[in-house]
């Protein structure tokens, strides 16, 4: 394990200036800003309130000057000075294979101890700006390499039973690493980690579950959302709609049995439907590419082409919910594509309806991700910002907090 008290690298700015990297804090004011270099591309900035980009634009609100930020293009503004984290690196062991994980800790405390249980992506939550992120505003964050990614051994999985266990047992490194320094544990899962996170809390006793922009419904349920999504997103009707619908539920039908069953029913909507102007453009999480599939290549490939990451598709997420004895915060992106959100809703206003605790918020205007956009014409986003208040409301209900206003926010 290794230890460090300044979480900060040098990187190169796009006009030869070296500043470091890592979480500061205004010399005028209570804001912070998380700067990071991605693998690839420019520096990048976010702002505790959501605002971001890239420090190469023209109108960044932030300058390399002698090695250290400055506001603006004012090489006399006091410098924005760096927030010294305590970082922890560990490995940890879950059904035999060794995963690596970082704890990072604010100064003061004893903070709330957050496990970042991850979505889809394959790429290392450190290099993203989201831990520095949640301990900007105090809380502590274990932050773990996914299997099969980064420095954790295994192979890439979406099998959430698996991921489940591996975040059960991220929480035991967790707890370990920051003995005597915490004061509650929990979850915070985004998008599929909505999906990871509360089962993983069937298997390890937490204090809190918090989920942004996840899906209470399986991922097959998913896809059928999205098509529809799409539908109303480009106009269609509800004749255009329900056929849409009998399409989506045949590629589900065919993707559920692992290929086994439904070929017969998807050559019939085919069929029926394939001269539509709708049926070329759906895409869907996994419909599109069903369809543009022939029924041989199906037959022969189906499987191994859609069934590689050993998902499961029929998870059964509103059980789940129930079991979990935690507390659980749900923050929905009111107009997201990927994960649409109105199912989800009904569906955890129905659990909490019969008695689970559960804490509803969802942002309007907003997609995936939490991603204010601006929407074009032909229907295409260009996205700005994480909206307003997504942040400071996860970490006042993660500490306990008495609520406060979310920006737009509306609590259901």
């Amino acid at each position: 394990m290794i230890t460090n008290w300044i979480a900060a690298a040098l990187a190169m700015t796009s006009t030869g200036s070296i500043c470091p990297t890592g979480l500061f804090h205004s010399p005028t004011s209570h804001e912070y800003v998380v700067i990071t270099q991605p693998q690839a591309g420019n520096l990048r900035f976010m702002f505790g309130d959501g605002r971001r980009g890239s420090l190469a634009a023209d109108d960044s609100p932030l300058k390399c000057t002698s090695g250290k930020w400055v506001a603006g293009d004012n090489a006399a503004s006091p410098p924005w000075s760096m927030v010294a984290l305590r970082m922890e690196a560990a490995e940890f062991t879950s059904h035999g294979t060794k995963l690596s994980g970082t704890l990072i800790e604010p100064p003061g405390g004893p903070h709330p101890l957050v496990v970042l249980v991850h979505g889809s992506e394959r790429t290392s939550p450190l290099t993203s700006p989201y831990p520095y992120i949640f301990a900007s505003y105090g809380l502590t964050v274990f932050a773990y390499d996914k299997r099969g990614t980064a420095k954790s051994a295994g192979e890439y999985t979406q099998n959430f039973e698996l991921l489940a266990d591996d975040a059960a047992a991220a929480m035991k490194a967790a707890r370990r690493l920051a003995e005597g320094r915490f004061d509650r544990a929990g979850y915070f899962g985004g998008s599929q980690g909505g999906w990871v996170a509360p089962l993983a809390a069937t298997r390890t006793p937490v204090d809190f579950v918090a989920v942004g922009f996840g899906l209470i419904e399986s991922p097959i349920g998913e896809d059928h959302e999205q098509v529809l999504s799409e539908m109303r997103a480009k106009g269609y009707g509800a004749a255009d709609l329900a056929a849409a619908a009998e399409v989506a539920e045949a590629t589900g039908l065919l993707v559920g049995s692992n290929f086994t069953t439904g070929f017969d029913r998807l050559a019939a909507v085919r069929r029926r439907y394939g001269s539509r102007p709708w049926f070329t453009e759906i895409q869907g999480e996994f419909t599109g590419d069903v369809l543009r599939e022939s029924e041989a290549d199906l037959h022969r490939i189906g499987r191994p082409l859609f069934d590689n990451l050993e998902l499961i598709w029929n998870y059964d997420g509103p059980t789940v919910i129930r079991r979990v004895k935690a507390p659980q915060l749900w923050v929905l992106a009111e107009a997201d594509r990927e994960a649409p959100s109105e199912t989800t809703l009904a569906s955890l206003l129905k659990i909490r309806g019969a008695g689970a605790d559960l804490t509803i918020y969802s942002f309007p205007d907003t997609d995936h991700g939490m991603a204010e956009f601006v929407e074009a014409a032909d229907g295409t986003r260009t996205y700005t910002r994480i909206t307003d208040g997504y942040f400071r409301l996860l970490a006042d209900w993660i500490k306990g907090a008495r609520p406060a206003t979310y920006g737009r926010a509306r609590k259901h």
